[in-house]
């Protein structure tokens, strides 16, 4: 069952710029240097004799006024200084109360005369700054406002005024026979010291930090109340304690109050404070109970002293109820807007404040409850946006968020009051609108996006462009929501594999593809431990002499029922769910090994040869890459320059540093490395003398188109040239005519590999190599 009072909450933590100074060295020392010497002073108060006594009480009271203004000095953090200073004024001014008391005549008589009101002129403020410096406190302290701390405090408060005048100032005015207001107003000063008890108690309860500083000021409270208490019951003639006794509680006040200020933990009182949420706990709880239940115990048992008695304890019944009311209002209050702040976390992003993917769902199946009915279709937009990881890897987090933001608010800034913008995930946005059946709303609206990514956001960092790859889903009604989603996050990864910055339409078939894929996914898990792939070499020969150069490994999969699957179909998948790394790793060794029986098994003075792997972008990343190559070649003892490892321009440049510490370790063996498919990628000539490469193999789609007089041999002359120029090696692939090979050998091109020397086999055809 839900608690009907209200629960305490958690602390808010101050803004660190607040600290303004670090804490005095001396702070702990001075604290307890100042406690041992209090507690020598009350000492001598309580056994001393009586000229030690009074020097015990002027000393001490003096050591506490000292002690307030110099914490409230020194100690205090600048910036909460002014509660302390006020307590150091209500010091000053209880000190001059107590000069009074003792310098004019008959102020300090008992039963008190009109001279007693004397002292009062300056107590009465003291009690007042002080009240204003608790207050202060807690004003610092207390972070929310619905800190059920107050009522409770409130509830503290009445309870003890309500005993107060039950047990000491009703008997003091019925024992008056009228209200003398000389008794009345020294019966009024434990009130006084309930109001402050009730600010200090507030203080504990607002949360968080139990300071020792806070306890003192609490005992500091607790024991000027006593004090009072016993100082109108002497001077009312309702009990005749001791001097001693009253003057040892006023001291030990003072110091209790000097070594709160001097405790190092004083900081703590004005800084804001979480409210932890919990339940209200049973202690509390029966505090609460008895703090009300007495009360009206006392009103029932105790018999009253006429009207006025009977009008103040109903008037503070009446406050004690309404604090235990305003505190159950409060919880509620408190609860609905804590539902109210748990359902929008629930429901929009933290860092844009856009709905997340729980509201998207709920509004599309609201909308398709009425959308077939009203001759509409919902349609969503799912934007993705361009290599994003490229922003966070090379600014940051902090600018990729900054790039998140404005996007959401562009996307925001261009869609109709009735559209739903909302962020998914990642750096995945979608916008969910209805309207009319069969017309272009939506790609309309894709138009604009990827109209308003060509323009730069501005960001810390600068000026970025960033383009966005757009899936479009519609229904016409009655779809589910997740369904809806996940078609227009297909039709979005169509366009990220067609290129980018486009959008696309989703269609049936390509959910067909999809399920294709994640059939083929299935059935890729696995394979290598069934001995479903193989290795396949083709030879890659010198042009200039016909001789067979090495070999190039490529990785084949029969599969026992969809039988021969393309590589074009199995290796992206491989990439994508990693599983091409440990293929890889399996595909290097084999191709080592192979090659290595074979440089075994060759006449004496042939050619050595080599072999080449390809190594996927998984692999470069993968730190346990070059482990492997080391420990294939000890296991082998083939020469480190007979292992060449391929690798593509595209798939170096998604992470470029990484692959370079990569790259450089793999050089540092002594393995050679090959760019694969060059002049394809978009940063070739920039890039490449960065690269720790010997050799470059020229991309087939060049290769097709010589020796007939066509552009490409342009091209290529100039790729041949660069490479002479940087003492690579070139390796043309897909050469498939004599024409080819002709043309390739006369313009200096060394190696060639394509079906004309014969086309991917595996090792059992070669067993002449």
């Amino acid at each position: 069952m839900t608690p009907v009072l209200a629960p305490e909450r958690a602390p808010v933590v101050r803004p660190a710029g607040r600290r303004a100074s670090a804490l005095p060295p001396y702070a702990r020392v001075v604290s307890r240097s100042f406690l041992a010497v209090g507690a020598a002073l009350v000492a001598l108060l309580v056994a001393g004799p009586a000229p030690v006594q009074d020097a015990a009480g002027l000393i001490g009271i003096v050591a506490a006024l000292s002690a307030v203004w110099f914490g409230a000095l020194r100690i205090a953090v600048p910036a909460d200084r002014r509660p302390w200073v006020h307590m150091g004024v209500a010091g000053l001014l209880f000190l001059a109360g107590m000069i009074v008391r003792a310098a004019v005549p008959g102020a300090g008589e008992s039963p008190p005369t009109i001279r007693s009101l004397w002292p009062d002129a300056f107590v009465v403020p003291g009690y007042l700054v002080m009240g204003y410096a608790f207050a202060s406190m807690l004003r610092r302290r207390r972070a929310d406002d619905d800190d059920p701390a107050r009522s409770d405090a409130l509830l503290v408060g009445a309870a003890a005024a309500f005993m107060a005048w039950t047990f000491v100032m009703s008997p003091t005015i019925d024992q008056s026979g009228g209200i003398d207001p000389i008794r009345v107003a020294n019966a009024f000063f434990p009130v006084l010291d309930v109001v402050l008890l009730m600010l200090v108690v507030q203080l504990a309860l607002a949360g968080g930090v139990r300071a020792p500083a806070l306890w003192l000021l609490i005992a500091g409270s607790g024991t000027m109340l006593a004090g009072d208490l016993l100082f109108m019951l002497r001077d009312n003639e309702i009990a005749d304690p001791s001097l001693t006794t009253i003057n040892t509680l006023f001291t030990g006040a003072f110091l209790l109050f000097g070594a709160g200020t001097l405790h190092p933990s004083m900081r703590t009182l004005t800084e804001p404070q979480h409210v932890i949420v919990r339940t209200l706990g049973k202690p509390r709880m029966v505090a609460i109970a008895l703090l009300v239940t007495v009360p009206v115990v006392v009103t029932t048992v105790q018999s009253m002293h006429g009207p006025l008695d009977g009008t103040v304890r109903a008037a503070l019944c009446v406050l004690m109820i309404m604090a235990v009311l305003w505190r159950v209002v409060r919880s509620n209050d408190s609860r609905a807007r804590a539902e109210s702040a748990g359902r929008r976390r629930a429901t929009h992003d933290a860092l844009t404040d856009l709905p997340n993917r729980e509201l998207l769902t709920e509004t599309i199946t609201a909308w398709g409850d009425r959308a077939a009915a009203e001759g509409q279709e919902i349609s969503l937009l799912f934007i993705d946006l361009d290599r994003f990881k490229m922003i966070n890897d090379h600014w940051g987090h902090r600018v990729g968020d900054e790039l998140l933001c404005a996007v959401a608010g562009r996307l925001g800034a261009i869609v109709r009051g009735t559209d739903l913008v909302c962020r998914i995930g990642g750096d995945e946005f979608v916008i969910a609108l209805a309207s009319p059946s069969h017309t272009a709303t939506a790609e309309s609206l894709a138009t604009r996006v990827l109209a308003e990514f060509g323009r730069p956001f501005e960001l810390s960092v600068g000026s970025v462009v960033v383009s966005a790859s757009i899936g479009v889903a519609k229904t016409g009604g009655g779809a589910q929501a997740l369904e809806l989603i996940r078609d227009a996050d297909t039709a979005m990864n169509k366009v990220k594999g067609s290129g980018r910055n486009a959008y696309a339409l989703f269609d049936s078939s390509l959910r067909d593809d999809v399920r294709d894929r994640l059939m083929l996914e299935q059935a890729l898990r696995g394979a290598l431990e069934r001995g479903e792939l193989y290795a396949t070499y083709q030879p890659i020969v010198d042009l200039g002499t016909g001789e067979r150069e090495g070999f190039e490994t490529l990785m084949r999969w029969e599969h026992p029922e969809l039988g021969a699957v393309s590589p074009l179909r199995f290796i992206p998948i491989a990439e994508e769910t990693g599983l091409i790394v440990e293929a890889g790793a399996w595909l290097l060794r084999e191709s080592v090994h192979q090659l290595a029986a074979w440089r075994a098994a060759a006449a004496p003075g042939s050619r050595p040869l080599h072999v080449s792997v390809n190594v996927s972008v998984r692999q470069l990343r993968d730190k346990a890459l070059v482990g492997v190559v080391r420990e294939v070649l000890a296991e082998t003892g083939l020469p480190p320059g007979a292992l060449w490892l391929e690798i593509t321009e595209s798939g170096v440049m998604e992470d470029l540093e990484t692959a370079l510490a990569t790259l450089d370790e793999l050089h540092a063996l002594g393995v050679v490395m090959a760019v694969d498919d060059f002049g394809t990628g978009y940063s070739s000539l920039s890039y490449l003398n960065r690269l720790p490469v010997g050799v470059v193999k020229l991309d087939r789609s060049f290769v097709s188109q010589v020796g007939t007089g066509g552009s490409e041999e342009q091209i290529v002359r100039a790729v041949l040239a660069l490479a002479g120029a940087l003492g690579l090696r070139v390796v043309a692939e897909g050469v498939e005519t004599e024409v080819q090979r002709d043309w390739l050998r006369d313009q200096g091109c060394e190696l060639g590999q394509g079906w004309l020397f014969g086309k991917p086999l595996r090792a059992a055809a070669f067993t002449s190599a």
